[in-house]
């Protein structure tokens, strides 16, 4: 179950699992396989993927479809912002500026690749990548996929 923090600018949905392992473990019997196995599956899955290009004129996901592609991705955060739009979020730790550029530039390859382009906001031993599609003002396949790959590229 989710629990809801609220802020005076956005309202956070938290897990009450730390990791995908975790939440696996919680949610998911699969016979003859581990955690730690399920959990690159699931994220594998997503990394075979491509994003596609959204112009609008689809649906964003509901919270019951975010919730079962939160799931595959590691970490993330499912936020909603004062307009009711929800994006993934995830902060990161590095040792020095040095290291938070370095990251910051190799999720801007991996976005350009996807031709899907994160929001980033860093500085001296962090970044935070906050995605969502903005054609449809919420999330689709397309963002979880970007977190998969941002995931796998960076070993985070």
């Amino acid at each position: 179950m989710l629990e809801l923090k609220k802020t005076t600018i956005y309202t956070t949905f938290i897990s009450g699992h730390s990791s995908v392992v975790e939440r696996l473990v919680a949610n998911e019997k699969v016979e003859g396989s581990t955690p730690f196995a399920r959990s690159i599956k699931f994220m594998s899955d997503l990394t075979e993927k491509k994003c596609v290009p959204c112009e609008g004129g689809v649906s964003a996901f509901d919270i019951s479809e975010i919730q079962k592609y939160q799931k595959k991705v590691d970490g993330w955060d499912i936020i909603k912002n004062e307009k009711n739009i929800y994006f993934l979020e995830k902060k990161f730790s590095f040792k020095n500026f040095l290291t938070s550029q370095e990251f910051v530039n190799q999720v801007g390859k991996i976005s350009e690749e996807e031709g899907h382009h994160p929001d980033i906001l860093f500085g001296w031993g962090y970044a935070k990548v906050s995605i969502t599609t903005h054609a449809i003002e919420g999330l689709s396949e397309n963002d979880f996929i970007l977190a998969a790959k941002i995931d796998k590229n960076i070993n985070v």
